[in-house]
């Protein structure tokens, strides 16, 4: 713990003067500068620091840059998907969720309650396996080929007998979701459950969430899942013109 405290130091030093040599890192961490170069090095082949050619000084990296954006993006479609997400459950009565991806799985951030799902389940913070629920085969679809090939790789555990655990058949329904622009979950992870999701894109372009409209498959039948695909479809676009894509 002493060594992680040490580190996130040495970042708030940096952070504090923009660039500082070892023995000035030293001296504000009263450590032996041998001390002070360990963690330097550490810090630097994570991309966290850098050290500025020739002069002996180092400043933070761009992992620093890759670590805040995460989080900005997890804080921003947070702060940006709430009225869109609730706007959208009151219209369907159903509940309305925001995942983004979490390693190998989707992670909910936000949910949004209709007036038809006063007693469904809580999703907010939960884990979900991408293959089997809709937001995560929109976040999966999208990922880059090699990380979404990677996944495909695993053994896919099934939840129920409609779960899809074989990679080709798995392969071409995310071509297909691809393709139509929203991907559907018929009782694939719990029995009972249907669910509809399309993804949410950055200013860039990039798909960073999915939102998903699910509930008890006796209310969301499988011939109504189309409509409420392009209601979902709508809401996705619109919290996506909120976080900068096409302006």
């Amino acid at each position: 713990m002493q060594s992680v405290d040490r580190a996130v130091s040495v970042l708030e030093i940096l952070a504090r003067h923009g660039e500082a040599g070892v023995t000035d890192i030293a001296d504000e961490l009263e450590v032996h500068k041998s001390t002070a170069f360990r963690i330097l090095g550490v810090l630097e082949s994570r991309g966290l620091v850098a050290q500025a050619e020739g002069r002996g000084k180092y400043y933070l990296g761009a992992g620093i840059l890759r670590l805040a954006g995460a989080a900005a993006v997890r804080l921003d479609i947070s702060q940006e998907a709430s009225p869109v997400c609730r706007e959208l459950a009151d219209e369907l009565g159903e509940t309305v969720n925001i995942a983004v991806v979490d390693d190998d799985a989707a992670v909910n951030i936000m949910q949004a309650r209709g007036s038809a799902s006063v007693t469904a389940q809580n999703w907010l913070g939960r884990r979900t396996p991408l293959h089997a629920t809709s937001s995560g085969k929109v976040l999966l679809a999208h990922l880059p080929h090699a990380l979404r090939e990677g996944l495909l790789a695993r053994t896919l555990p099934r939840f129920t007998e409609h779960t899809v655990t074989g990679a080709g058949v798995l392969r071409a329904e995310l071509d297909t979701v691809l393709q139509r622009g929203y991907a559907l979950a018929v009782e694939e992870l719990e029995t009972g459950l249907n669910a509809v999701a399309a993804p949410v894109r950055a200013h860039d372009g990039r798909v960073i969430g999915a939102i998903s409209v699910s509930g008890p498959a006796y209310r969301l039948e499988p011939d109504r899942l189309p409509d409420l695909a392009l209601r979902t479809v709508a809401a996705a676009d619109l919290l996506s013109s909120r976080m900068g894509y096409g302006i």
